[in-house]
């Protein structure tokens, strides 16, 4: 049963396009959900709607429920529409009378809200310690090319030397600039919705600090207004996080697909693939889809961006298209970065490459600064230095 049946029929196609994938994109959020419903009983106890044993039963069902999930029992259908109705339902027939208290004092406005944070905080967690491993891995690569010199490039031609500890530190300062811009973010959004109902508050006393603490909430979202107002607003500040990421990755992926054209670094043949028809081929598809990914990453940040703007105050059902374009960035993200970190354990520097590379143009600034040491103002010294260089 529908949790808003009043009695009449939706057409069918109404219900399916206005369901859309939520049956399916709710399986991810349904735990949190179940946690989160665990906590509100408690609530509901301590306000005297439900009594001690409805409290025991209500959580014993709740832990059957969650069992079933985790043994793959559970299925949200599309006549559900969603996890929420799912539980409710399950505690109705479980419980009967005592089932049907369970959506007091909220709405599926600031139960999904709840859920969602709930996954948010679990999965910045997850992307937090895939860019520590990462670091960690481009360190690695670092104790043992670090020293080796090759020519740094502005405008893809050779500019001045640098060394593989100066280029792969890049990555790491950058990737560790993400993380705190991760922990912000995840400071931010690490607030509780529960008991704002569908952002005008419940006419009942309820704790919502006490819900906060109990679900690991670092503080209570007060406005309920603004809890509504912040879905979008959040999930923007997530994506935004996460397409940093996305970006370092994607410029590190062109530089180790250009300095392994220039053989300079070398891919092991398991992290390339063949051509059909080209037999000499190793081509790097793995860096060029870390790379090309970082798009489809941003394009989703922009649609997240412009799908709440507009909105006047409260709920409205086009939030219900962000969850896919959010889960997807996970589910993208974390792969890149899995990705990446297996280049770079598999992935070696051709010393004897490199420093043939280290030609006398490479060092005409360094020839420019010998001069100025001696006296010679720059820019005489610079002029100098580029006559020497005219004819080659």
């Amino acid at each position: 049963m529908k949790l808003w049946d009043k009695g009449y029929d939706v057409d069918s196609f109404v219900e399916k396009f206005t369901t859309g994938e939520d049956y399916i994109l709710d399986m991810r959020i349904l735990p949190h959900d179940i946690k989160a419903t665990k906590v509100h009983a408690e609530v509901l106890h301590k306000a005297g709607i439900l009594s001690d044993e409805d409290l025991l039963k209500i959580k014993g069902a709740l832990n059957e429920l969650l069992k079933l999930y985790k043994e793959g029992k559970i299925e949200i259908r599309i006549e559900d529409e969603d996890c929420h109705t799912v539980i409710e339902n399950f505690l109705t027939e479980k419980l009967g009378e005592i089932g049907k208290k369970i959506h007091t004092a909220r709405s599926r406005n600031d139960q999904v809200l709840t859920a969602l944070r709930l996954y948010y905080r679990e999965s910045l967690g997850d992307i937090s310690e895939a860019v520590k491993s990462l670091i960690s891995s481009v360190k690695n690569f670092s104790k043992k090319y670090g020293n080796v010199q090759f020519p740094g490039f502005t405008h893809t031609r050779k500019a001045m030397p640098t060394d593989f500890k100066t280029w792969s530190g890049a990555l790491v300062d950058s990737l560790k600039d993400d993380l705190r811009f991760l922990k912000s973010v995840m400071d931010i959004t690490d607030q509780s919705p529960l008991g704002t109902g569908a952002g005008y508050g419940v006419p009942l006393n309820i704790d919502r600090e006490y819900s906060a603490k109990k679900l690991g909430f670092k503080k209570l979202q007060k406005n309920p207004i603004y809890a509504q107002n912040s879905r979008g607003k959040f999930e923007g500040m997530i994506m935004h996080a996460l397409s940093q990421i996305s970006l370092d990755l994607n410029r590190f992926s062109s530089d180790i697909i250009f300095l392994s054209f220039l053989k300079i670094l070398r891919l092991d043949a398991r992290i390339t693939t063949g051509s059909s028809i080209m037999p000499q081929k190793k081509n790097p598809d793995v860096l060029e889809l870390i790379r090309g990914y970082h798009h489809k990453v941003l394009s989703n940040e922009i649609f997240v961006m412009s799908i709440v703007s507009n909105m006047i105050m409260g709920y409205h059902r086009d939030y219900q298209l962000l969850k896919k374009v959010v889960f997807e960035t996970f589910d993208i993200l974390i792969d890149m970065i899995r990705a990446m970190d297996v280049v770079f354990k598999n992935m070696t520097v051709d010393e004897k490459k490199s420093f043939e590379m280290m030609d006398d143009e490479i060092f005409a600034t360094h020839r420019v600064y010998e001069l100025v040491k001696k006296g010679v103002p720059f820019r005489e010294a610079y002029k100098i230095v580029a006559e020497e260089f005219k004819e080659k």
